[in-house]
Parts: structure tokens; C-alpha cells; sequence
């Protein structure tokens, strides 16, 4: 059964806050810490098995829920092996990964699962739609965020809360995103991490359940 507290305080931060922190570089970390207020979460995408405990230890000392997407993380072995030790010993609140059947064993772990797509062209939405008939994560993540419209049609066959993420330079970019029924933004640029309003509470209600 997933950690309960881990899930409901992220879903929880989901429904006031809209912005997730994509850390690349361990410089950002200050900056994310200082703005823990305004933020959903954290996207850990740098480090290696020698450093990443440190990163999700200060991030879950400042109540951030922290997920370390997989195949950013040097040295990370990502079989039943690897992911047991991610959960028993690294601890982070879930994981980001590309791969179904990364997500499968993670969800056994008792991780928060977020898978991410790409789309790259029209078959993109059917290789959503046929990695989900396989297994569900708890989030699914959709790249790049510079095409909002695609978001709504996503939306049509899963009731998943729906992140999305990349190529995002100013508020505007994020406000339309959240306008096509994005749950929350993921941004590596400091700058955005703030001055984003929540939604409505039916609005949220709507994007969560």
C-alpha cells in the first residue's frame, strides 16, 4: 500500500500550489528552498548515487515532496534491485521515469509514481493512451508544455492529474498551460517558480480526484 502521508501531503500541495521546481542544477537548490512555500514539489534531475540522499534529505527537512526522475540520476540502477534500495534507503517521496515497466516496479515500492511522455508528433497521444491500458501511474507528466491544446485532448482519456513541462519562458506560457487543465507546471527556470495563482476550489477538486 503507498505511504499515505507521502501521497496525500504532495496531492494535498497539488491543489494550492501549481508549480514544481525542475532542479538541473544543485545551484537552483537554494533558490527552490527559499520559495518552499509556493512550490508543489520538487523534480531532482541531477546528481548520482553518491550525493542524491543529501539532495532528498534537505528537500524532506523543508517539507518538500521530492521525486528523482530515474534516468537523470548517475549511477542509479533502476531494476527491483536498485528501486528497493531508492525506497529503503534514499527515501524520496516518488520517481519520474519514461519507462512503464520502471513505473510498475516503482509503484510496488510504495513510491508516488509520475510517468512522462514526449509528444513529438499525432502518435504521441496513442502511445499515452496504450502505456496506460499496461499500468497507471499516479501522474502523468506531458512534454513539451508549449502545446496546451494537446493537454485537453489527453484529458479525454484519462482522469490522471496531467503535469507538464518544457520550453516555458514567461508567465503567460504557464497561465495557458493551466487554462488547457494542467494540474501543475514543472520548470527549471527559477524566475517562473512564483507568482502563479491556485485554482478555484471545483477547479481543483476536478484535476485531482
Amino acid at each position: 500500500m503507498k505511504n499515505a502521508m507521502n501521497h496525500d501531503s504532495f496531492f494535498k500541495r497539488l491543489t494550492t500550489h501549481r508549480l514544481i521546481a525542475s532542479i538541473k542544477d544543485p545551484r537552483h537548490i537554494e533558490a527552490a528552498l527559499a520559495l518552499r512555500n509556493q512550490l508543489s514539489g520538487i523534480f531532482l534531475l541531477t546528481g548520482h548515487i553518491g550525493v542524491v540522499k543529501g539532495y532528498v534529505d534537505v528537500f524532506k527537512e523543508h517539507n518538500l515532496p521530492i521525486f528523482l526522475h530515474l534516468e537523470k540520476i548517475g549511477g542509479l540502477s533502476t531494476d527491483n534491485y536498485g528501486l528497493e534500495y531508492l525506497a529503503k534507503v534514499i527515501k524520496p517521496s516518488g520517481i519520474i521515469s519514461t519507462k512503464t515497466n520502471v513505473v510498475k516496479t516503482a509503484k510496488k515500492m510504495d513510491l508516488i509514481t509520475i510517468q512522462r511522455f514526449f509528444l513529438v508528433d499525432s502518435e504521441g497521444l496513442d502511445n499515452i493512451a496504450k502505456s496506460l491500458c499496461q499500468i497507471q501511474p499516479d501522474i502523468i507528466e506531458v512534454m513539451p508544455a508549449r502545446i496546451p491544446d494537446m493537454i485537453g485532448q489527453v484529458k479525454e482519456f484519462t482522469s490522471l492529474p496531467i503535469i507538464t513541462g518544457g520550453l516555458l519562458y514567461e508567465h503567460s506560457h504557464i497561465e495557458e498551460c493551466l487554462k488547457y487543465g494542467a494540474t501543475a507546471i514543472s520548470s527549471s527556470k527559477p524566475e517562473l517558480w512564483k507568482g502563479v495563482e491556485p485554482l478555484p476550489a471545483k477547479k481543483q477538486v476536478r484535476h485531482i480526484v
